[in-house]
């Protein structure tokens, strides 16, 4: 049976739309499975008024942290307002000018990828001004089966981690809006339009759909699988990939011996992967034209495979190796929250404050926890 998306399926809801005003937030992977983008068929079904714009721009033209204000859609003409940088949450002002709020993006199964906390600002908008919110449902691409990683400290609260998740959550953006709304309180209008012959435990890459990549660094399904592992490293002084043509599934810096750390990476004997020497230099990011000794992480078995406990292994694994080089990269502001503490969710990771042994015990006992509540809030 082949899948159907929930923008496939509009035909089916147009009575939600019926003599309504409606805002979109999308961006390049609002696509249909006749590779149509929702931009336009929701231009051309309902009364289309206004888009909203995550990070990357509507259009996906933009880089991480850049962003554009307020502007107009030049295919279409009309009016795009961003929801990034300084205003994350639509204003008044912006939903005065619609009924109905829609969403239509691909995430990537991760707790600090930033679309899903713009879908969160937006339902909380949506429940403060009474406007319906909708979700048009789409695949995990990591798989909606599988999910693992410690629960984020409410203290280290931020927009690549705002609710008490796992960095890998095992759900669909339509059940994330569910458990936002249910189990933290949000509590909008929301209606989430379902895909039809949905299997949660297949990648996507699995079905006859395109891959479009969600943002600039994550250029493949692959990368998606590391991600949850390997974003932790933005927060150090190691290359995450950025910069090359394989970002995170690529880790580096100029101090490291490539084979040294490959053959000790190897020798551990995690499931699922394989540790190749690299030598590698990022035209732009950290160690912009350094060359930096590491690793290619190659997954041979994406079921084995725990990615944020290899995340957890690398960094430990690292910093045992070259105490004197490795380095937690500062808060951006004095008396801020590293980079590194907003990505794991907690201090104890930057703080050395748990072995290597414990970060594991702790990842698998927070799994189990989080496992729990997500199980009231799965819809396939």
């Amino acid at each position: 049976m082949k899948l159907k998306l929930g923008i496939d399926r509009i035909d089916e809801h147009l009575d939600l739309f019926k003599g309504k005003r409606v805002g979109l937030i999308t961006n390049p992977t609002g696509i249909n499975s006749k590779y149509q983008s929702t931009i336009d068929v929701l231009n051309e079904k309902t009364n289309l008024v206004a888009l909203f714009s995550p990070e990357h721009g509507v259009r996906g033209n933009l880089q991480a942290g850049i962003n554009l204000g307020t502007y107009v859609d030049e295919e279409t003409g009309i009016t795009v307002y961003s929801l990034y940088g300084d205003t994350r949450k639509p204003s008044k002002e912006m939903l005065d000018e619609i009924d109905v709020l829609c969403i239509d993006i691909q995430d990537v199964g991760a707790r600090f990828y930033t679309y899903v906390y713009t879908m969160a600002y937006s339902m909380m908008a949506c429940k403060e001004e009474g406007k319906k919110f909708v979700v048009f449902d789409r695949p995990n691409p990591i798989n909606a089966s599988d999910y693992e990683g410690n629960i984020l400290d409410i203290n280290y609260r931020s927009f690549i981690g705002y609710y008490p998740t796992i960095q890998r959550h095992g759900m669909t953006i339509g059940e994330l809006a569910y458990l936002f709304n249910e189990e933290f309180g949000i509590g909008c209008d929301l209606e989430v339009i379902k895909m039809d012959n949905y299997d949660r435990t297949k990648y996507l890459d699995e079905y006859d759909i395109l891959y479009v990549y969600p943002s600039p660094n994550l250029p493949t399904v692959n990368s998606c699988i590391l991600y949850p592992g390997t974003c932790i490293f933005e927060g150090t002084n190691l290359s995450e990939g950025r910069g090359t043509a394989t970002p995170f599934e690529l880790i580096g810096a100029p101090y490291i011996n490539s084979k040294e750390l490959a053959d000790k990476l190897n020798g551990m004997n995690i499931e699922g992967v394989y540790f190749r020497p690299q030598y590698f230099t990022p035209i732009y990011s950290k160690n912009k034209d350094q060359l930096c000794g590491g690793v290619y992480i190659h997954v041979l078995d994406r079921k084995k495979l725990k990615s944020v406990s290899l995340g957890f292994i690398l960094l430990d694994t690292i910093r045992n190796l070259y105490p004197n080089d490795f380095k937690v990269n500062p808060p951006y502001s004095e008396g801020g929250r590293t980079m590194l503490d907003l990505n794991t969710g907690t201090d104890k990771i930057s703080k050395y404050l748990l072995t290597l042994e414990e970060q594991l015990a702790w990842i698998k006992e927070d799994t189990k926890k989080f496992g729990e509540i997500r199980s009231k809030y799965l819809i396939y």
